[in-house]
């Protein structure tokens, strides 16, 4: 398997080409619901570039060393949103598309919870890795041949308080 890695600034740009490409398809939607962690950031700069409601659903399944083995999945009991509802037509969103599991219980989970709310879901997410079982409607990259990807906030998941504050006193920077 390679490796792809990406930047802040490609990072940035891959959203700003999603936001295009879901612009570009005439698909007008009420809400966004991005899956937590690694969509967190794709859906906050959706939802601004979009001006609509943005929902969080927090779901792990990758733990351990590096944080790159795949387990069970788990959901938050609720979502978080500050809008009285999702909408009927909902934009899911997350950072990548691997196994698809994710994604895929995603939408079951939301057909059981809210099914007489929501008319339709898209999905959208910056990289489809060939491997998955789900194909999502929007993508910027196909990956055939399902690289790990290292994206720019990686870093932070080695940090910690202790290391980030003698970061700063090597480098004699008051916090």
């Amino acid at each position: 398997m390679s490796d792809l890695y990406v930047d802040w600034s490609g990072y940035h740009q891959k959203i700003e080409q999603l936001a295009g490409q879901i612009h570009n398809s005439g698909w007008e939607f009420d809400g966004i619901l991005c899956l937590a962690r690694g969509g967190l950031r794709v859906g906050d700069l959706l939802s601004r570039i979009f001006d609509r409601p943005l929902a969080i659903l927090a779901v792990s399944s990758y733990g351990g060393a590096g944080g790159k083995t795949q387990g069970k999945i788990a959901f938050s009991e609720h979502l978080t949103a500050t809008a009285a509802n999702l909408g009927k037509r909902l934009l899911l969103v997350d950072d990548l598309v691997d196994s698809g599991v994710s994604l895929e219980r995603t939408l079951q989970w939301l057909a059981g919870r809210y099914a007489s709310q929501i008319q339709e879901v898209r999905t959208a997410v910056l990289w489809h890795k060939a491997r998955s079982i789900v194909v999502p409607d929007y993508y910027v990259e196909f990956l055939p041949d399902n690289p790990w990807i290292h994206q720019p906030f990686e870093p932070y998941e080695q940090m910690n308080p202790a290391r980030l504050w003698a970061k700063y006193e090597q480098l004699s920077i008051k916090v």
